[in-house]
């Protein structure tokens, strides 16, 4: 799936990275706590958060998270945007809840297979 199918089926407007849209995206994690997406998510995927931190941008440099997805009509700042610039990070905002948009991406067949059987155990 491209970032550009994750836009279109999430309603979501792009505010950085909009010439990055072609990249194909292997998986998906809806999370608050950036310790856990740390833990859990794999290369190449898409984030979706309300968290409104340039953090979430760094963290998802250092996890290959190719896109990020802000929920709720969470719009993020200029400080947020350049720094997802700077690093080639798409970011998409959508109004949905977090919880409907992993259902809708889920759903479209975008799921987080990428968790170790290790890390499965652990929760």
């Amino acid at each position: 799936m491209t970032i550009n199918n994750v836009k279109e089926l999430l309603s979501a407007t792009v505010c950085a990275g909009q010439t990055l849209l072609s990249q194909e995206v292997e998986t998906a994690c809806g999370s608050d706590d950036m310790s856990d997406v740390m833990a859990y998510i794999k290369k190449r995927a898409v984030l979706l958060t309300g968290v409104l931190d340039p953090q979430v941008i760094r963290t998802a440099k250092m996890m290959d998270i190719i896109c990020i997805v802000f929920v709720r009509g969470k719009t993020p700042n200029e400080e947020i945007l350049k720094v997802a610039e700077e690093m080639k990070i798409v970011v998409l905002s959508t109004n949905l809840k977090m919880f409907q948009s992993c259902g809708i991406l889920y759903s479209a067949g975008l799921c987080n297979d990428s968790v170790s059987e290790d890390k499965k155990s652990d929760e």
